[in-house]
């Protein structure tokens, strides 16, 4: 018997939308529970007994439960290997992990909610804070992905890569980033988020969402 999953996610969260975009991808079946940020409700008594960093996503996994989107990432491709995201390469399986950690180690933290409030409580200041990153890494990213011309970010198959990558796009449109300026990186956006998968995982399509 499949051991039940549930997510704890927040609709706009890019490491939600990596978790939730590759569960959807193995088809893999799971309890959907949103944790809204903006209401403060990861830092609930309840919320913090599942996950004591207060953040989201994370994956209940019958009893036990993990945070860390990569992590969890990590978990499912092993445990569902089936639809793989990374090569079997060593050497490009490393590539990709390393495309996926410019996004997901190099870009998103920096402007992440809780380090924007920190800076600024001011919304145009936090933005434009967040924009100035998203365009920093996005330059060193798209150098990168010049060298693997294809529909994604590693070729002909979705990847790692790309579950990083797509969520962080999304993020860059929301705060004025002008993607003409990387059209590897804008092109791969335009070819993922047209796929059933993704679109399945998308904030839009999670409970909670606002226009």
């Amino acid at each position: 018997m499949q051991t039940a999953l549930t997510l704890y996610h927040y609709w706009r969260s890019s490491c939600s939308w990596r978790v939730r975009w590759v569960l959807a991808l193995k088809g893999v079946p799971y309890e959907s529970i949103p944790v809204n940020l903006l209401q403060g409700e990861q830092k609930a008594e309840a919320y913090l007994a599942v996950n004591p960093s207060g953040q989201v996503p994370t994956l209940k996994v019958g009893e036990r439960c993990l945070s860390e989107s990569m992590a969890i990432i990590e978990w499912l491709e092993e445990t569902y290997p089936y639809e793989p995201i990374l090569p079997k390469d060593p050497w490009d399986r490393a590539l990709v992990r390393e495309m996926a950690l410019m996004v997901v180690a190099g870009i998103q933290p920096v402007q992440n909610l809780k380090v924007g409030r920190f800076y600024s409580e001011d919304q145009k200041q936090r933005e434009a804070w967040n924009k100035h990153f998203i365009e920093e890494g996005f330059q060193a990213l798209e150098k990168k992905l010049a060298a693997y011309p294809g529909p994604f970010a590693f070729g002909s198959q979705l990847t790692l890569a790309d579950i990083a990558l797509v969520p962080q796009v999304y993020n860059a449109l929301r705060v004025g980033v002008e993607m003409r300026r990387f059209p590897r990186i804008e092109a791969i956006y335009s070819h993922c988020i047209k796929t059933d998968e993704c679109e399945k995982a998308a904030p839009h399509r999670q409970p909670g969402a606002q226009p």
